[in-house]
């Protein structure tokens, strides 16, 4: 660690918990039966994901309490859409469980989304529980600041939480104008003390706030988004709690503690051609610290090569934290990534992402490779690979340096 305060951007998830599902889900199937009725069927698109994974280990862990190479898993996501003959109501359910054999933290239940959203053309509302993506990277999404991260799902931290709100949105010639309205934070869920990707011991579910709502105080966020010919710019201001918690020291434990924060992110990507020029940046104001970070990069394309259908991205991005490399409780303060993305745009949806991320000041890396393809018309496979090496021990990563393992999912669509 480099100090005793550190993010969890790599552990990143601490989640409501299970009781918020046993809440909503009631207004799940209320809503789901009333949508049902004859008089609307045609409106209804409802589908479910069935996954089985798993996992194996090639090292012996780092902890003593993980115990195990072998992690098996099963999920379900079902999902139900529903619109107005008029085009204006819209309703959207997406429920997600996950049972995990080893992790019990990673046994939980979310609703990636719950909302109502009405249009007049002139003004869109959303209310209810919804997933707001910001970014244009791939490496990290530093604008990405709605939504709470679901760690214990992946440590690629694309996966994220339900968040509460309102969000009145309004698209005219000169762009588009987003205000957000966040009621309630989400919390994040750490892997337990036999999870892979913990700490090997529990966290202390007792979190602390700078805020005396706590969970309970309002955040507000106001994005602007436009094109410009072939640049796409996105502006976005923040104020509310920080989605990332330091961890302290509680006794034994670690205690996650939520800081408040002003946050200003700019995003941009110009298309010339094949190539595609990505850039994020944030300025980022708390009691403790106040510093700017950005990543950019580009992405060129080499499309159906040799004939084919196939095409083939070279992706290059550096990251960059303004904080020194004593005070930086993130691992992208002074890194490259690159990668290489191979689409065989066949009728199976084949696809293979691999990169590499390199910290330049202390030469630890990290090597993802992702493979997919649909099998049939209702099954799909998807192979992971994670690696660590020579990852340096004051390195925020160094917990998991002994967590190389490939995963395998089976995926199941209806």
């Amino acid at each position: 660690m480099k100090n005793h305060y550190f993010s969890s951007s790599i552990y990143k998830r601490k989640f409501l918990g299970l009781h918020l599902s046993q809440v909503l889900a009631p207004i799940f199937i209320l809503l789901t039966l009333d949508c049902v009725s004859p008089a609307q069927a045609e409106e209804i698109d409802f589908s479910v994901n069935i996954g089985l994974e798993a996992r194996g280990f090639f090292q012996d862990p780092l902890f003593s309490t993980q115990t195990n190479d072998f992690q098996p898993s099963v999920y379900i996501e079902p999902e139900l859409k529903w619109r107005s003959d008029d085009r204006k109501h819209r309703f959207s359910a997406i429920a997600f469980l996950r049972w995990d054999k080893q992790d019990s933290e990673r046994t939980h239940a979310d609703f990636r989304e719950l909302y109502w959203s009405y249009n007049n053309n002139a003004w869109t509302t959303t209310v209810g529980i919804n997933k707001v993506f910001w970014g244009v990277t791939e490496s990290v999404h530093l604008v990405d600041v709605i939504n709470q991260t679901d760690l214990v799902e992946d440590i690629d931290q694309e996966d994220k939480l339900g968040q509460p709100m309102i969000q009145i949105s309004r698209q005219q010639n000169w762009g588009r104008l987003d205000f957000f309205i966040l009621p309630y934070f989400r919390e994040r869920t750490f892997a337990s003390a036999e999870g892979r990707f913990g700490f090997g011991q529990n966290i202390n579910g007792d979190s602390v706030y700078e805020s005396s709502a706590e969970q309970n105080h309002t955040d507000l966020a106001l994005r602007y988004s436009h094109y410009f010919g072939d640049l796409d710019l996105g502006l976005h201001l923040f104020k509310g709690t920080d989605r990332e918690p330091l961890l302290i020291p509680d006794n034994t434990l670690l205690a996650p503690y939520y800081q408040q924060l002003n946050q200003f992110g700019i995003d941009l990507q110009y298309t010339l051609e094949a190539w595609l020029w990505k850039f994020e940046g944030v300025y980022k104001d708390t009691k403790i610290d106040s510093f700017w970070a950005a990543v950019g990069g580009l992405e060129y394309t080499f499309y159906q090569i040799n004939d084919s259908n196939a095409d083939l991205g070279l992706l290059f991005e550096y990251q960059y934290d303004d904080r020194n490399d004593l005070s930086a409780p993130t691992t992208a303060d002074n890194d490259l990534f690159i990668a290489a993305r191979w689409a065989l745009n066949d009728s199976k949806d084949t696809a293979i992402l691999g990169g590499i991320s390199y910290d330049i000041d202390d030469q630890s890396m990290f090597l993802n490779i992702e493979a997919e393809r649909r099998l049939t018309e209702h099954l799909s496979a998807e192979v992971r690979v994670r690696a660590f090496s020579q990852v340096d021990i004051n390195d925020p990563v160094f917990v998991f340096n002994r967590n190389d393992y490939i995963q395998l999912n089976l995926n199941w669509f209806f």
